[in-house]
């Protein structure tokens, strides 16, 4: 055989095609989906130009907005924009009905309703936030022109809702057709990557090789990763009838993993307090214990988990789990020999408690991931869904900045009675909608107005000097296809998104010509004019009013992340742990990122978050020991240990809702005392952990402490010299 010349060896080289397969995972899904928008786009125009709708140009801006990388974001966010319009279409048409002869009362009732969407956008997540956003402005962009002929009012509505169905359609056509990208397949992979990542950071911390910074910087990875996967699992049931026979047990999956990182986190920081304050030999007596776990985990650290996978891995566990017990006897018979003190075998009980507990739960979920392999399993009953939490004050702000934009802009349009006013109002009734789920809202707006101007420049060469030249709808393609790449481009890039949004939506919106297309530039400069000052307007009404990414939010959100304490002491215990864990994670990935650029802030905001998970976790591991206490006198109700810890939990809630010195101190003497209560208790079980209840009340009270007495935690400020006689519970 003839070999292949010098030059064309490179065709078969590794590294050329590892090259090619690395740029295809990566830039070469920008370019398709930017080949998808395209084709989108001018399918959905010509389409509305042969139907001769009075406004193809909304159809093809439906394209822009709806269209994402994957076929399931696609059609969640078609799902909702339609709902949105219907909504706004209805919101409009009764506004009109009731006030056509009163435009002051339209608009301040029109902006109730924009603040009322606006609000909503930012209480909701994923794409049902898009919803509230388009029944807000649609409401607008309907209604505001319709005021000049109210008669017509309800035929505008018909044709919005006829130009959005078909952009809707063209849409979720081609983004199905065209290689397709499916949300489906990047949950199974974010699903499969995870637990690898996972499972390498609880090695490094069971060896002891973990380091603050990555510690913290993991966490944050994790947090982010159960939010995002919640919204994809969200929008896999849209495109995906194989994930949406697994869609409890995706949602149980995720709890479990949020589980299993809040008793891998209280084990590790538990071990942490032990090293900082100089207890390594009760380090050392735990360490054969976690050592044997850490090897069972090695051969599944940094690299996918695939159901197969995940039956080893429980088996595996299965087999730990049940040696544990006997393993634990051994280890405390050895530690005994050196004579501990009572405080340090209450530290060594209460690592050995979490250690259990963590395994117990880490089968849990590995029996749970195996479980997808199966078309139908007993674990996909589940009904504790992911619970979001969103701050009150957060949504109120956002739709009183809303309803003010809209006043102000529509009194200066009554005011002055200049030709773009309505124009002008009703772009900043959509900028407000589209900046309000996001974490800066004045920087979201800021980018769209520069993203508007830049397609009003591009716009005025191409409406007066190109367009009148051209002739046919190929070249008009021809002469659009720059602006929707870059634009497209643009979206694709987080940083420049806002910039690309406003190039797309506004450009097409004043500068793509319709079936009957008047050249006035006297209108075509007016209208931008408007476009960008309403913009401009909203970037300016998120800086100074209420601005969600400033410290006043991030108080709010560090008093609603104590209040899960709360939460957790005085919520119904059904679907609590899920509920408590969704909740806290979803306050700390807000504020995390209405934080972005304060350091200081995101560190404090996730210490807060360790400790309420500490304490919060412990409270519930109490509560549900309690609950299931058998029938004896030593568990009664109105047993001095059992009365302690209410006094306890009172002291708790105080502490949370108002950190200081002295609700610090009540609550470790609470704490010390409900300990010294369950000590001196006899029950009728032999005293290990896997068989008496008051020596796993005991563990948790302990760890409760440890937490509150933490040096890293915020609590740490408010703590005062100790007494002697509080050195240590016992």
């Amino acid at each position: 055989m003839t070999p292949l010349p010098a030059s064309l060896r490179w065709l078969y080289s590794l590294e050329w095609r590892r090259g090619l397969f690395d740029w295809a995972r990566s830039d070469g899904v920008t370019w398709v989906y930017i080949l998808k928008v395209l084709i989108a786009a001018f399918l959905t125009l010509w389409l509305a130009m042969r139907l001769e709708l009075p406004q193809p140009r909304t159809a093809m801006i439906t394209v822009f907005i709806v269209m994402q990388p994957q076929s399931g974001q696609v059609f969640a966010k078609s799902f909702y924009r339609f709902l949105g319009t219907l909504a706004g279409s209805a919101m409009m048409v009764t506004l009109i009905a009731l006030f056509a002869q009163n435009t002051e009362l339209f608009l301040g009732s029109l902006a109730i309703w924009v603040g009322i969407c606006s609000a909503g956008a930012a209480r909701c997540r994923n794409f049902r936030a898009y919803g509230f956003v388009l029944a807000g402005y649609t409401a607008a962009m309907v209604g505001l022109p319709a005021l000049a002929h109210p008669d017509g009012a309800f035929m505008a509505a018909v044709w919005r809702v006829l130009e959005i169905s078909l952009g809707i359609l063209c849409s979720t056509l081609i983004s199905a057709a065209i290689l397709p990208q499916t949300a489906s397949a990047a949950m199974r992979n974010a699903l499969y990557q995870r637990f690898g990542v996972f499972a390498l950071f609880v090695t490094d911390g069971l060896r002891g090789r973990s380091k603050a910074e990555s510690f913290e910087a993991s966490n944050v990875r994790f947090i982010a990763e159960a939010v995002g996967l919640e919204g994809l699992r969200s929008v896999t049931v849209f495109e995906d009838p194989h994930m949406r026979r697994r869609n409890g047990r995706l949602s149980r999956l995720n709890s479990e993993f949020m589980g299993i990182t809040t008793r891998f986190n209280a084990l590790h920081q538990l071990l942490e307090r032990l090293r900082v304050n100089g207890e390594e030999h009760v380090v050392a007596a735990i360490r054969p214990g976690l050592q044997d776990l850490a090897e069972v985990l090695d051969g599944f650290s940094g690299r996918a988990l695939t159901s197969p996978d995940a039956a080893r891995l429980a088996t595996a566990l299965a087999s730990y789990k049940e040696g544990l017990p006997a393993r634990v006897r051994t280890l405390r018979g050895i530690f005994q020999d050196t004579d501990p003190s009572e405080a340090e075998q209450l530290d060594f009980h209460t690592a050995y408690e979490l250690l259990y507990r963590f395994v117990d739960d880490l089968h849990s979920y590995a029996q749970t991931h195996a479980s997808l392999a199966d078309h139908r399993h007993e674990r996909e009953r589940w009904d504790e869904p992911f619970t979001p939490q969103t701050n009150w004050w957060a949504a109120a702000a956002s739709g009183i900045r809303a309803s003010f934009i809209l006043v102000v802009l529509g009194s200066y349009w009554v005011a002055t009675a200049w030709p773009s006013g309505a124009t002008m109002t009703l772009i900043a009734a959509a900028t407000v909608g589209l900046s309000a789920a996001t974490p800066n809202p004045k920087r979201m707006a800021f980018q769209m107005a520069c993203g508007t101007f830049l397609g009003a420049l591009i716009g005025f060469v191409e409406m007066f000097f190109i367009f009148p030249w051209i002739d046919g709808f190929p070249l008009l393609c021809v002469m659009l296809a720059p602006v929707i790449v870059l634009g497209s481009f643009l979206t694709s890039r987080p940083q420049y998104a806002g910039v690309g949004l406003g190039l797309l939506i506004f450009f097409s919106t004043g500068s793509v010509p319709d079936n009957l297309t008047i050249y006035n530039p006297y209108t075509f400069i007016n209208d931008y004019i408007a476009m960008v000052m309403g913009m401009l307007v909203c970037a300016a009404a998120g800086a100074i009013i209420l601005p969600p990414n400033s410290r006043w939010l991030w108080k709010r959100l560090e008093q609603d992340l104590r209040g899960q304490v709360v939460y957790a002491i005085s919520g119904k215990l059904k679907g609590l742990a899920s509920s408590f864990e969704s909740r806290t994670r979803d306050l700390l990935h807000q504020a995390y990122g209405l934080a972005a650029g304060e350091p200081k802030v995101q560190k404090n905001l996730l210490r807060w978050m360790f400790v309420v998970l500490e304490v919060g976790h412990a409270i519930i591991e109490l509560r549900k020991e309690q609950a299931i206490l058998p029938v004896h006198p030593a568990y009664a109700e109105s047993q001095p240990w059992r009365q302690a810890i209410r006094v306890m939990g009172r002291a708790l809630v105080r502490l949370f809702l108002q950190p200081n010195a002295s609700n610090l101190e009540r609550a470790l003497v609470a704490v010390d005392h409900a300990i010294s209560r369950v000590a001196a208790t006899d029950e009728p079980f032999a005293p290990h952990f896997d068989t008496s209840a008051l020596r796993r009340v005991k563990s948790y009270l302990h760890f409760i402490r440890t937490s509150l007495l933490d040096p890293q935690s915020p609590l740490a400020a408010f703590a005062v010299a100790k007494p002697e006689g509080l050195a240590h519970a016992s």
